[in-house]
């Protein structure tokens, strides 16, 4: 508010305790003419304009990526030339715009997608009653990874419950724990914890090497390795040590909930809940039902997605559930366009300048390679695979994993998230086209966009 007084947004500034009386007031005196408002003219100040054009491209360009997104682009048109239009032009300007870009796609696959997130998500689709949850008051997260402890947070900030955290060893437990400790210090730091309730919050998480600590849980989530025999020791373990009555979910991506629920001998109480990474950041949470999965465990699995603030859709069993089957043809299609001449640099590029937050291969490096070649790896082998990504895969056999290896699609330097073409990456692609003899041809952005 005082920001908008320095700057002449507003008039005034009055305090919520007297502010109806002091604004009744204030406007008494400017009808009866006692007092006057003096409003500067800021059509001169030139650079005032150039730094207030400036600092919403920097806005614009932190938000959408450098993206061609035409209404903040108009809306800085209309800031631009407001410093030498008279008020009815400005109306003028804004109404013309506004009629341009109602008409567009972007303004129908917002209004889409807004009707979809926020109306629809009221009621979601195949989700049982609310009323049916069962009472959550004991958590549990199987792992102590980056994923699983992200977890854990969003658990402990969200339900204030205790939450137990296991993994292998007392290090990797120990690391977990430093993890939510740290992340909940910061929150502290920027003033939107207090000392007291940091420490309350502290005492909620708990470590653990041995799978007994889950025994009087009400819920719990394995985040551990993607792959099935990893989860079928753990979920053999926790059918065998957790009561009767707790539910089970898997942090899965694409693997058969069927089968994992298959594991135990309470099918009926093991579900899907599918977190995207950062699960601390990201919302969509594709709660996946099994074949056996009772009513009221989906219904708890949608009330913890609301309490923990999550976006949840309901999923069937299928491989790779919603978003991964989305991203496997989109992934598929960036391939072939390499193979037939684009670079990952090129891609990424033109599609973050349409509006997306991140390319294809940035978007691979940042969530970790290895994570898709696991999966292509057990579809080879099962053959619902047929086309192998020679490029792909070669990069993961040289432990070209992303960002946290410090290579992928591109190279990284260490503390540096910035994504630099890689001539190892260059010259895989290249080899791999020869071998493949496939025609190369140029690409447009246009072409690769559409």
């Amino acid at each position: 508010a005082k920001e908008a007084l320095s700057l002449g947004v507003v008039d005034r500034v009055f305090e919520p305790v007297d502010f109806l009386e002091k604004s009744f007031g204030f406007a008494a005196r400017i009808l009866s003419g006692s007092e006057s408002i003096t409003r500067q003219d800021f059509s001169k100040d030139d650079e005032g304009y150039k730094r207030a054009i400036e600092q919403g491209q920097a806005m614009m360009k932190k938000k959408y990526g450098g993206g061609d997104v035409a209404a903040p682009i108009k809306a800085l048109e209309l800031i631009k030339a407001a410093q030498h239009s008279t008020l009815s032009q400005g109306f003028d300007a804004e109404d013309e715009t506004l009629s341009n870009l109602v008409m567009t796609d972007a303004v129908r696959a917002s209004l889409y997608s807004f009707n979809l997130i926020q109306k629809k998500r009221k009621k979601v689709e195949g989700a049982p009653k609310a009323a049916l949850a069962r009472k959550v008051t004991r958590f549990g997260i199987v792992g102590a990874g980056l994923m699983a402890s992200q977890l854990a947070l969003l658990v402990i900030r969200n339900l204030k419950v205790p939450v137990v955290i296991s993994d292998l060893d007392q290090e990797r437990v120990d690391k977990g724990i430093s993890y939510i400790h740290g992340e909940i210090d910061k929150l502290v730091t920027k003033g939107r914890l207090s000392e007291e309730g940091a420490h309350r919050l502290k005492g909620l998480a708990i470590g653990s090497v041995d799978k007994k600590a889950y025994a009087t849980c009400d819920f719990i989530i394995e985040a551990v390795f993607e792959e099935m025999s990893v989860k079928e020791k753990v979920f053999r373990t926790l059918d065998s040590t957790v009561r009767q009555g707790a539910i089970l979910a898997t942090n899965t991506s694409t693997l058969d909930v069927n089968h994992i629920a298959g594991f135990t001998s309470r099918p009926q109480d093991v579900i899907g809940l599918h977190f995207f990474s950062p699960a601390n950041v990201m919302r969509l949470l594709e709660v996946v039902r099994g074949a056996k999965t009772a009513p009221d465990v989906l219904a708890t699995a949608m009330t913890l997605s609301k309490k923990i603030k999550k976006t949840a859709v309901v999923s069937g069993v299928c491989d790779g559930f919603i978003g991964n089957r989305m991203i496997h043809h989109y992934s598929a299609q960036a391939m072939q366009m390499i193979n037939e001449g684009a670079s990952p640099e090129q891609i990424d590029r033109a599609v973050e300048k349409f509006g997306f937050a991140m390319g294809p291969f940035r978007m691979g490096d940042l969530a970790g390679n290895d994570i898709g070649w696991h999966i292509r790896k057990r579809q080879y082998e099962e053959g619902s695979l047929k086309v192998r990504q020679v490029i792909a895969d070669k990069l993961c056999e040289l432990g070209r994993f992303g960002q946290k290896t410090g290579a992928g699609w591109y190279d990284y330097k260490k503390g540096d998230r910035t994504a630099y073409p890689s001539t190892v990456v260059s010259t895989i692609i290249d080899e791999a086209r020869k071998a493949a003899g496939t025609p190369l041809r140029k690409l447009d952005d246009r072409e690769i966009v559409d």
